[in-house]
């Protein structure tokens, strides 16, 4: 199993940004501490791979910077090489975390889960949808027919849903805040809105009322869990407030689930903004070590 990690490559941003971008050495540094062995530098995703969810035209402006200023601003972050080359390493490392799924039954990728991104514009801190690149990427070389989507970011895959509309064999389910952003949405094959303040008990009952149904529904070959942390009560992004032994919890629900059904599984990270920052790393290094866990890796205490 693989683990990979894009914090090696730095998106250059102006100072007081609200993305949390040291987050993700951070994570490394703490994933580093009982699974060294298994993180592993995150490839770029070539051209052709982006091209497989994404308009070339779109593909081709952000690689040339010449994207109109107003998709940047959508996007939220200023083009540089620097922005081009992590992205492309986010997407690589989806890709790579499936192949090593369908290889050992589960991959990670410690960055990942840009679910705002569509075919032909960035969103919301998405650039490219790595998911969506990856099971294009997947299908296209025969290696899965079907893919489910378990986005459990606070915030709709309004993204994967727009690339996915009217196709039976991606399977998108997001539960999410109800009023949050994307505030214009595309629905996906099930989405659940939870009202503001939803806490662990109330999230954790919604989430358990449609796994099994989802998985069931699916058909799939291979799962792509995004495990957000921002649903967590202390981030400035979430509305909802959900504690981290709940956010545990619901990361045991997906993981015992996904395992029941035998089938592969990859987990990206997704949002998480808290303040202090080492709550989202706490919270995302919980997953990790539950995910290793629930696949018969043995971690050190």
């Amino acid at each position: 199993m693989h683990i990979y990690r894009t914090d090696v490559f730095p998106m250059p941003l102006p100072p007081g940004h609200r993305f949390p971008a040291e987050k993700y050495a951070l994570l490394t540094q703490a994933v580093a501490g009982f699974a060294a062995e298994q993180l592993a530098i995150a490839p770029p995703a070539s051209r052709d791979e982006l091209c497989s969810a994404h308009a070339p035209s779109y593909v081709d402006a952000v690689l040339g910077g010449t994207v109109p200023p107003v998709v940047m601003r959508e996007i939220g972050f200023p083009w540089s090489p620097g922005l081009v080359e992590r992205s492309c390493r986010s997407v690589g490392a989806t890709v790579w975390a499936a192949l090593s799924a369908l290889e050992s039954g589960c991959g990670i990728n410690l960055a990942g889960g840009t679910h705002h991104a569509s075919a032909d514009k960035g969103s919301g801190f998405c650039v490219f949808n790595d998911v969506a690149v990856a099971i294009r990427t997947l299908q296209c070389s025969g290696r899965i027919r079907r893919a489910l989507v378990v986005d459990l970011d606070v915030h709709q895959g309004n993204g994967t849903a727009a690339i996915f509309a009217g196709d039976p064999s991606v399977f998108t389910f997001s539960m999410h805040g109800a009023r949050n952003f994307p505030f214009r949405r595309t629905a996906g094959s099930l989405d659940i809105d939870l009202p503001d303040g939803t806490g662990d008990d109330e999230y954790l009952a919604a989430l358990s009322a449609n796994l099994e149904p989802v998985l069931t529904a699916a058909r799939a070959d291979i799962v792509f869990y995004l495990a957000g942390a921002d649903p967590y009560a202390g981030d400035r992004l979430g509305k909802l407030s959900l504690t981290k032994a709940g956010l545990a919890a619901r990361d045991r629900q997906v993981l015992q689930a996904v395992r029941q059904s035998q089938l592969s599984l990859v987990v990206t990270m997704a949002g998480g903004y808290a303040v202090p920052v080492s709550d989202t790393v706490d919270i995302q290094t919980t997953t990790v070590r539950l995910t290793l866990e629930a696949f018969g890796q043995a971690l050190p205490q």
